[in-house]
C-alpha cells in the first residue's frame, strides 16, 4: 500500500509492461538499484535462493539462473496469484539480472492475458528486453502453455 493506505499502480516506471487485458506489471534483477521507483506490493522471486525480502508480501520461486523452476506447478502457482493481484497492486516480478526468468514469467503472463502462447516470447522480447526468456527450455516451456491459458483471458 502508499503512504494514503491505499493500493497502488505502477505508471511509467522502467521495466513496466502493460499486458493485454491492461494489467501492469514490473520486471526486474533484483541487482538492479531499485533508485526511486516504489516498492511493489507483491512480488514474484525467481532466484535459486531465497532473496529474503521481508519488506513486502512475495512469493520465492526455486529458479536457477538459465533453467526452468525447480517445481512448475509452484511457479504456475504464483505466476496466477501475480496475475490475479496485478489489477489493484503494484506486482512486480524478478530474478537476478531480469532478463531470462523474468522474461519467461512475463511471457507466461503475458499468456494469461490473452496472448497465445505460441506468440508470447515474441511479445515480451518487443515490450520488455530484446533477449528476454533467454533458454531454448525456457521458451519451450513457454510455449506449452503451462498456465493452460491458450490465449484466452479469464
Amino acid at each position: 500500500m502508499d503512504e494514503e493506505g491505499e493500493l497502488g499502480h505502477w505508471d511509467d516506471e522502467p521495466g513496466v509492461i502493460r499486458l493485454p487485458d491492461g494489467r501492469k506489471v514490473r520486471g526486474t534483477g533484483v541487482k538492479r538499484p531499485r533508485g526511486d521507483v516504489p516498492a511493489p506490493e507483491f512480488a514474484v522471486y525467481l532466484l535459486g535462493r531465497d532473496p529474503g525480502i521481508t519488506a513486502w508480501p512475495n512469493r520465492w520461486v526455486q529458479w536457477g539462473d538459465f533453467r526452468l523452476p525447480r517445481d512448475r506447478a509452484d511457479a504456475v502457482d504464483a505466476l496466477r496469484e501475480a496475475h490475479a493481484r496485478a489489477p489493484e497492486e503494484r506486482v512486480e516480478i524478478a530474478c537476478g539480472a531480469g532478463v531470462g526468468r523474468t522474461g519467461t514469467a512475463l511471457a507466461i503472463l503475458a499468456t494469461l492475458s490473452g496472448v497465445p502462447a505460441a506468440e508470447a516470447v515474441a511479445w515480451v522480447r518487443a515490450r520488455y528486453h530484446p533477449r528476454a526468456v533467454e533458454t531454448r527450455w525456457q521458451r519451450a516451456w513457454v510455449a506449452a502453455d503451462p498456465v493452460g491459458a491458450g490465449g484466452r483471458r479469464d
